[in-house]
């Protein structure tokens, strides 16, 4: 990660004091990863190893351990100098009730309080992030299931979907930025990368994409970033006929009307997270719209 924000030891130590007996906080590292994918599993999270990985390379996280055992994690994701986003925020059932997810989250805030800050909250957790500054402005809804070909959208005349270009990146990195009312340069690189993309083009000009990648049971579309819901369906549609019979997982806005249409791909909705952000609102760009996530944790 190319800007981190540490977490003050002085903050791990402060909460630490008015842990349960037996429980310390230190920040999360990379030989943690598997512990906490196999907790994250307790909560039937779909999340590899890798997919763990690829958090971590771009946050900073906290543990919780006890007795050695990891019973708890949150990371905070920081994005340019002004935004971040909070996730993977847990706490194993068995120790559940002894506020540890507080102290995690006061942990996991610190040297980021001053940002706008964006998380997408279960029912569980909702009561504790709208004790901390939280605002509710929106739903996220997970649509997951064996993709079917799409049905056939038709562009505007003079768009067309074309693969990915050498020289795309920069301009990829900016509409996504403009979208997600944040900058995700790294991450976006790393995608862009290791994932598969199609672009969205009007007179020669990228004006949207959607990435593609490996995820938990199957895929994952995510980013997706359009300039209205015809263009992100054809870009969504796109890789459901792609990975037709296989496995994939989307993340979308309630009231974007991709949840109508991807319930008649084929796709039925699962689970439904709010969105929530503290000193907002997030900035979001004229002209496009993020129509997907990156992915649920990270926004």
């Amino acid at each position: 990660m190319s800007e981190h924000v540490l977490i003050p030891q002085a903050a791990l130590a402060a909460v630490g004091r008015a842990l349960p007996d037996g429980v310390t906080l230190r920040r999360l590292r990379e030989d943690d990863l598997e512990a906490a994918q196999a907790l994250s599993r307790e909560f039937q999270w779909p999340h590899r190893v890798e997919d763990w990985r690829f958090s971590f390379a771009h946050g900073l996280g906290v543990a919780a351990l006890r007795d050695g055992q990891l019973v708890g994690t949150a990371l905070h994701w920081p994005f340019g100098k002004q935004h971040a986003s909070v996730g993977h925020v847990m706490v194993s059932p068995r120790m559940q009730g002894q506020r540890i997810g507080q102290h995690l989250m006061h942990a996991v805030m610190a040297g980021i309080e001053d940002r706008t800050v964006l998380l997408h909250a279960t029912a569980e957790g909702r009561g504790l992030y709208e004790r901390m500054g939280f605002d509710i402005v929106g739903e996220v809804r997970q649509h997951q299931g064996l993709a079917a070909p799409a049905q056939l959208v038709a562009l505007a005349p003079g768009d067309r979907l074309r693969p990915l270009g050498r020289n795309d990146a920069k301009t990829l990195v900016a509409l996504d930025a403009r979208a997600a009312g944040m900058p995700r340069e790294a991450a976006l690189h790393q995608l862009l990368a290791e994932g598969e993309t199609v672009v969205l083009a009007r007179g020669g000009e990228a004006v949207g994409f959607s990435i593609v990648r490996r995820f938990g049971r199957g895929h994952l579309i995510g980013p997706v970033v359009a300039p209205d819901l015809t263009s992100a369906q054809a870009l969504v549609g796109h890789w459901c006929s792609r990975y037709a019979g296989k496995f994939v997982r989307i993340d979308v806005d309630a009231s974007s009307g991709l949840p109508e249409w991807l319930e008649a791909q084929g796709l039925p909705r699962v689970d439904t997270v709010t969105t929530m952000v503290r000193n907002g609102p997030l900035e979001r760009g004229p002209a496009v719209d993020g129509w997907a996530l990156l992915s649920q944790s990270m926004g």
